[in-house]
């Protein structure tokens, strides 16, 4: 028994929901760029979902790029992240106010 594409996109809508009212929510900023992956990921499975269903590569090729410019995103974001915990306890996303200079 086969599952059908349908499925695929009915999940990658629902996670891709938890992480937009996630990132809109919560003031973290690990958990925002935690709710970013998780969006990133709907936006993969929809991909393959897509290149399964047409019988084509280039959805799964775009994934590989979308997984490099996460990976990019990922170390920039946790270098501003543990910038701002070094000059204060927590954080929070209304701290960045400190980064101005």
């Amino acid at each position: 028994m086969s599952v059908s594409g349908t499925w695929y996109l009915t999940l990658a809508a629902a996670l891709f929901s938890i992480g937009a009212i996630g990132l809109l929510i919560r003031r973290n900023i690990l958990i925002m760029f935690m709710c970013i992956e998780l969006m990133l990921n709907a936006v993969n499975l929809s991909f393959v979902t897509f290149s399964r269903t047409l019988n084509d590569i280039g959805g799964q090729s775009s994934v590989f790029f979308v997984l490099v410019v996460a990976a990019a995103e990922v170390v920039v974001g946790l270098g501003i992240i543990v910038m701002i915990f070094r000059r204060s306890a927590t954080t929070n996303a209304d701290d960045l106010h400190m980064l101005k200079g």
